[in-house]
């Protein structure tokens, strides 16, 4: 990682943020000196909350379902009466309901972009006004490769954050007289929980389409998020972390 206190002052909020993708940015960025809020809906934790203290920084818990618009709203103003401002937010929260399409039920079609798509709108909806009164702050996305080319059994998931693209590109758009960016990272394979109990032979076969011959870390995709989080002349872009799979 850069040099320490590249973010000291500032706070970030962190959807999502007790473990795997979320939880690497989350301690990136206290690593390097912000303040962080972590939303979640499950885990979390003292410990936790213990572990991105160890930086040297502040870090607050707050239960909330993204997928729901007047939950986000009180996690954001929370945030807001504890920490005073949010310079930087990632939506990061998301979940899969894999299957076929012809399996693939309504439920299971509306749960993934409830969480994954509208949960982001629904925190950039309510932390935008605090950005553009402070006329700074930075957006990030997570979406992903499959967002970018679709994959058999995901219809759900890739419709989903193939939204969280042109999301991105629209708010750039709108905020950026404000100096506020809004980016997207789209990960491949990162081996966290969610991609854990994917079946080993689905998982060789990945492995042959990734010119680096190598899965993903978290970290990899934190590193993308603090050069977002750092980067004022970069926004409306989509940085693939995915070892050259989308190439």
């Amino acid at each position: 990682m850069p040099d320490q206190n590249m973010l000291k002052g500032k706070a970030a909020l962190v959807t999502g943020g007790v473990r795997g993708i979320g939880l690497a940015i989350a301690e990136a960025f206290a690593a390097q000196g912000a303040d962080i809020a972590i939303n979640y809906i499950v885990g979390g934790g003292e410990e936790l909350v213990n572990k991105i203290q160890a930086h040297g920084v502040r870090c607050k818990l707050y239960y909330g379902d993204v997928g729901d618009f007047a939950q986000t709203k009180q996690n954001v103003d929370d945030v807001m009466r504890d920490f005073g401002r949010i310079d930087i937010l990632v939506n990061n929260a998301g979940i899969t309901r894999d299957t076929l399409m012809l399996r693939m039920s309504e439920r299971d079609f509306d749960d993934v972009i409830r969480i994954n798509l509208k949960g982001a709108f629904n925190m950039i909806k309510h932390v935008s006004p605090f950005m553009l009164k402070r006329r700074a702050g930075a957006i990030i996305n997570l979406a992903s490769v499959v967002g970018l080319s679709g994959n058999i059994g995901q219809a759900n998931y890739a419709a989903s954050k193939a939204g969280i693209i042109g999301l991105t590109k629209a708010a750039a758009k709108e905020f950026a007289s404000r100096n506020i960016t809004c980016n997207a990272i789209a990960p491949g394979f990162i081996q966290t929980l969610m991609t854990a109990s994917l079946d080993e032979n689905v998982k060789k076969a990945m492995l042959e389409n990734i010119p680096l011959r190598r899965f993903g870390e978290a970290e990899d995709v934190a590193r993308a998020a603090l050069f977002l989080a750092t980067s004022p002349y970069v926004t409306g872009q989509v940085i693939s972390v995915d070892g050259g799979m989308h190439v």
